[in-house]
């Protein structure tokens, strides 16, 4: 087999296994944040119950998503090392910045929530869980920027002198094309997938008849979440898909399984690419609906 394409397969296994905590880190960060600012106002002691045991689990899905990623970062140089000597001196701006600032806020506040709830006040505590959730966000930023810049790059010197990208305005590479819509897509979909991970292990719970006002609560609080995240979802996917047809409209051909350019485009549900005869097998189309949303 052709050593690129292993590679792409490592990676693309690696990053798959990787993706899915922190997802489930970020939504399950903003829950926690309502969950402590329900007791904070409210006094219910229910809602802190509820907080110290997603905070638990968060804290062993914030431990493997950090393992995954330190796996997939050594990946950009074993497996991608020209490349990443190419890009490297803008690629790992974001990289850095995502561990100096995001990182280190995130990691440093969950302490506080894991061993200090008897040491701080109510608002301190609240607080804690408040700046785990924006550090989970800001990581999600500065990954977004990463990956936003490969796609769509800019701030940076072309022509590409002696192999070496150099980066010549960094908020132009920060904020490049695809990283707003990127982010914002991002986001939401990590409260999306946060809030059916707890509404799922709600499920387990309710369905066992175990601690079932705890389970009901956090429950209703995490479908609430997931319905309205999901709706909100539907707009900014929107949003992302119009940014990739005017930057990448080549890339949006590829996905949707256009071979040739053409008017009243379909939106393709399922096929299969037949790459040597440039048509998509066994596909299931709505006809027309790719012009129309696009």
């Amino acid at each position: 087999m052709d050593p690129t394409l292993l590679a792409r397969v490592q990676f693309a296994l690696t990053i798959c296994f990787h993706y899915i905590f922190p997802l489930i880190t970020i939504g399950m960060a903003w829950l926690n944040v309502w969950m402590l600012t329900r007791y904070l106002f409210g006094g219910d002691e229910m809602y802190r119950q509820m907080a110290r045991f997603w905070i638990k689990v968060f804290a062993v899905t914030f431990a493997v998503g950090v393992a995954t990623g330190i796996t997939m970062e050594f990946q950009f140089g074993t497996n991608w090392a020209v490349y990443s000597r190419m890009v490297g001196d803008i690629f790992g701006a974001p990289l850095a910045a995502e561990g100096i600032f995001a990182f280190f806020l995130e990691s440093s506040f969950l302490g506080v929530l894991l061993f200090g709830e008897r040491k701080v006040s109510k608002r301190v505590y609240w607080f804690s869980a408040l700046m785990v959730a924006v550090g989970s966000t800001m990581s999600a930023f500065w990954i977004v920027v990463a990956n936003s810049w490969q796609q769509t790059p800019a701030g940076f010197a072309e022509p590409i002198v002696n192999g070496r990208a150099e980066l010549v305005d960094f908020w132009a590479a920060v904020f490049n094309p695809s990283t707003v819509p990127r982010f914002l897509h991002v986001v939401d979909g990590a409260l999306v997938t946060g809030a059916f991970f707890v509404l799922g292990l709600s499920a387990w719970f309710l369905l066992r008849q175990r601690h079932v006002d705890f389970a009901l609560r956090s429950a209703r609080m995490a479908l609430i979440m997931a319905f309205v995240t999901s709706l909100v979802q539907v707009g900014l996917g929107h949003f992302h898909a119009v940014q990739v047809a005017e930057t990448q409209p080549i890339k949006l051909a590829a996905m949707e399984g256009i071979w040739e350019t053409q008017t009243n485009a379909p939106l393709l549900i399922f096929g299969i690419p037949n790459v040597s005869e440039e048509r998509t097998d066994f596909k299931i189309e709505m006809p027309g609906m790719l012009s129309i949303g696009i």
